[in-house]
């Protein structure tokens, strides 16, 4: 570890038990410090509001309210959260952090950037999701409804337009506040730079190879297993999967869907040959991507692509989209495919089902590609962003007890 252990890091974020990147990003990064003896105030949502002190890590755990505003099938915010300013005062003041990050602009990243306001601590924040895309293409599915099929398609398409302009904007102003940022791919780097004028940093993502590994795969023939893991939400463009299916030539392949969510009754009416399996963790999970014979990612807005990570670690080559991060995982033709198009995503799925000749050594190179970033030098980059953030003199900024 070759990070300053005097920085004391305070981390809010707005999801950690959950099934998704930025949770499971934050869990890696509760380990790191734990095993590297780093002081840590974590700040999290959870079942109960409860705070307690574990070794070098000081935990606050928040419970959202009955009242809060559902954001996405695991996520909300809760404009009462400051009902808990102090309690996360008190740990503040008694922590003394060096830094503060926070992990956007939901209920807890905004108490996270007002006590970096308040006592003068500086901010960093990283990028995880693209609310603005989020809240445009929820918005365009709800106007594709047939309660508002009177609605003018060129005014739909303005007013989808308009929001994602304004939701950007918005978030923009919040990504201002922090001295640095971090974001999972190239794209977003330069992107954020653009908007803010801050100094981004690329903060990929890692996962673990030892649990998902091609080891665990235990079927030796059967039907070609098209697979698929996250959230079944329009923005993961999921709708896509149906065309695939309409392409490919009655027979031998099935489908493989883990995940669930708003558009999993539309897939289960369409999907003819699928098996359908809510969310997996551990071992079951490893062991369904290892059984996969291609995994499938048609996100468009995906900032990272853990699940295409996880997917490549299991030796499953994946077939992506060219937009999102995702794309920056893959080679082409090496251990999977890059689609410039929907009908090129769909057309390279029926090529490789028809003929599946690369497809060993493709697997081999899925499992390279995914051991090349570990986590451990994943943060060992972030404490040294840390480190510049406080202006390599940590000691000078801390809150007076």
């Amino acid at each position: 570890m070759s990070a300053r252990p005097s920085i004391r890091a305070a981390y809010f974020t707005d999801s950690f038990e959950e099934v998704n990147g930025l949770a499971r990003t934050s869990r890696e990064l509760a380990g790191f410090t734990r095993r590297n003896g780093l002081p840590l105030l974590l700040v999290r949502p959870g079942e109960a509001t409860a705070s307690w002190s574990e070794g070098n890590q000081m935990h606050v755990q928040l419970h959202r309210a009955v009242t809060s505003i559902p954001v996405d099938s695991e996520l909300s915010f809760d404009p009462l959260l400051p009902r808990h300013l102090l309690r996360l005062r008190t740990a503040v003041r008694r922590f003394r952090p060096d830094v503060i990050h926070v992990t956007g602009p939901g209920d807890i990243g905004l108490m996270g950037a007002y006590f970096s306001f308040y006592y003068g601590i500086p901010l960093v924040a990283s990028w995880h999701n693209n609310l603005h895309e989020l809240a445009a293409r929820r918005l365009h599915l709800l106007l594709d409804h047939p309660l508002f099929s009177l609605v003018p398609r060129a005014y739909a398409g303005f007013v989808t337009e308009l929001t994602e302009r304004g939701a950007l904007e918005s978030v923009t102003l919040f990504y201002k506040l922090a001295r640095r940022l971090f974001a999972p791919n190239p794209d977003l780097v330069r992107f954020l730079g653009e908007q803010t004028g801050k100094p981004v940093h690329l903060m990929p993502r890692a996962v673990d190879t030892t649990l998902f590994h091609p080891r665990r795969r235990l079927r030796q023939d059967g039907a070609f297993t098209l697979g698929f893991a996250g959230r079944l939400q329009p923005e993961k463009n999921v709708r896509l999967l149906a065309q695939v299916q309409r392409a490919l030539p009655g027979g031998h392949h099935r489908f493989l869907i883990i995940g669930e969510g708003f558009e999993e009754a539309w897939l289960r009416r369409r999907l003819r040959r699928a098996e359908f399996r809510r969310f997996l963790d551990g071992a079951e999970l490893a062991s369904a991507y290892a059984g996969m014979d291609l995994f499938l990612n048609p996100s468009l807005t995906d900032t990272y692509g853990t699940s295409v990570h996880e997917a490549l670690a299991s030796g499953v080559p994946a077939v992506v989209m060219n937009q999102g991060g995702p794309q920056y995982l893959i080679e082409t033709g090496v251990n999977g495919f890059v689609c410039q198009s929907e009908a090129h995503f769909v057309r390279r799925v029926a090529e490789q089902i028809a003929n599946p000749v690369e497809l060993p050594r493709m697997r081999l190179e899925a499992r390279e590609s995914a051991c090349r970033v570990s986590w451990d030098r994943v943060f060992d980059d972030v404490y040294h962003v840390y480190e510049a953030a406080c202006g390599h003199h940590p000691t000078d900024l801390r809150v007076a007890s």
